[in-house]
């Protein structure tokens, strides 16, 4: 059944879509505020997702609302803007067209993708039933209720191995992610919760943090790397580097030749683009980002520019650029003047990524950060850290409650969002029959 264009606007301005409500998308859509267009952001999500919090959730440090806000309620003052919630299936650059998984289509003059990433199995995408990966809310809900499901389970197993392997938590990948989620998992494992159940002690957990590179942080500089390691380490959390996984299971993992019992992995090693590029038919680098011109737009395809994750950036040295939440930005802002510019006749310029720093979080009160000729540890870097992810949340509700919620756990130790959500619990063991089973509590 063919596609039903949606009618034309009744300004008949041009029409601007931008799909992908992320970093980039509501980047581009800000800067169109104003403009004589009409924009349509199209999304399969409602709301907006500040990605860098995600593990915080995923650790019972924050809850969901904290970190998301709805994208109608963001865009609701830019007049010119319209939310559409559907999934999109394709690009009809000839009719300029997106086809959404309804049968909709959205017409276009001109199109924005910022389409983002999603998890990179490296071939072995068995592994993601057992090892799951933390790009959205449901991803870290779901790793929520596998790490707080282990410790409810250990506190009353009898079987030494059983409980030892309950106990055992691996990260796979030692990247700005993988860092938070080991550092959050052994801070949540080794003091809140140990607090809480009466046989599981500090001492009782063990985090396992794989990296299959020489060293974690690999982008920043060694003497960070190495700060961030050390910084790991006094958490309790074993570091193995040059260590490389072969097998994962619902209840082990192979790395480096030796076989860990776990029940609870989480992936934080690779990523993969969204299909975009084979949308446009345009070529992709080895992570599936499009090859894009210095103006963000692709070969052949002027009315098109690709942001974010979903593009292939020369930085300087002809290395791509980073996929982070300001380049997003940056790329999605750019993408905006550029078409607000061609309204006007004006040629796009190529885009210039205006570095900022590179942070990342190891525990409480404890961060590296990278500003090029300053470089910061410890509390200052923490505190840093933290100034930084307030201010770029979505909403003043937000700030204030994320804010707050920081305060609290560091001065209490206590992560108030330990809820064990969902009616399906994963695939671990049930308890042994002398100890009956505890019931999942609802949300």
């Amino acid at each position: 059944m063919p596609a039903r264009p949606e009618p034309p606007s009744p300004a008949a301005r041009p029409r601007v879509v931008i799909v992908g409500g992320g970093f980039g998308g509501l980047a581009a859509a800000r800067a169109l505020a104003g403009e004589p267009v009409e924009v349509t952001l199209v999304d399969r999500a409602n709301h907006h997702l500040f990605q860098p919090l995600l593990y915080q959730v995923a650790t019972a440090g924050l809850s969901p609302a904290d970190i998301a806000a709805p994208i109608r309620s963001i865009l609701a003052c830019q007049k010119n803007a319209h939310v559409v919630l559907g999934e999109v299936t394709g690009v009809d650059t000839a009719a300029r067209q997106v086809a959404l998984s309804d049968g909709r289509a959205l017409p276009y003059e001109y199109l924005v993708l910022a389409t983002g990433a999603r998890h990179s199995y490296f071939g072995r995408d068995e592994w993601a039933a057992h090892a799951p990966g933390l790009k959205t809310l449901d991803d870290a809900l779901a790793i929520r209720r596998r790490v707080l499901l282990a410790l409810e389970r250990a506190e009353g197993e009898t079987d030494p191995a059983r409980r030892k392997a309950l106990l055992t938590f691996v990260v796979v990948g030692g990247g700005p992610t993988g860092v938070e989620m080991a550092g959050a998992i052994a801070e949540l494992a080794r003091q809140s919760a140990s607090e809480d159940f009466r046989s599981i002690m500090p001492g009782c957990t063990r985090v396992i943090l794989v990296e299959g590179g020489p060293r974690v942080l690999a982008a920043f500089p060694e003497a960070l790397s190495a700060a961030a390691r050390r910084g790991l380490e006094r958490l309790g959390v074993e570091v193995r580097t040059d260590c490389r996984v072969e097998a994962i299971s619902a209840d082990s993992v192979v790395a480096g030749g030796e076989h860990i019992a776990t029940h609870t992995t989480v992936w934080a090693a690779g990523v993969m683009a969204s299909p975009a590029a084979r949308w446009l038919g345009l070529a992709a680098d080895r992570s599936g980002r499009a090859q894009v011109g210095a103006d963000l737009r692709p070969a052949g395809l002027p009315d098109v520019f690709v942001v974010g994750d979903t593009a292939c950036v020369e930085g300087p040295g002809g290395r791509p650029l980073p996929g982070l939440a300001a380049v997003a930005k940056q790329q999605g802002r750019h993408a905006g003047r550029a078409i607000a510019g061609l309204l006007r006749g004006r040629a796009p310029g190529a885009f210039a990524y205006r570095d900022w720093g590179s942070l990342a979080t190891i525990g409480r009160a404890s961060a590296v950060a990278d500003f090029g000729r300053v470089r910061l540890t410890g509390f200052t870097a923490w505190a840093t850290w933290c100034v930084a992810h307030l201010w770029f949340l979505a909403g003043y509700r937000n700030r204030f409650v994320v804010g707050a919620t920081w305060l609290w756990n560091y001065l209490t130790f206590e992560r108030g969002a330990r809820l064990i959500t969902g009616a399906d619990a994963p695939a671990t063991p049930s308890l042994s029959p002398a100890q009956p089973r505890q019931e999942a509590l609802a949300a």
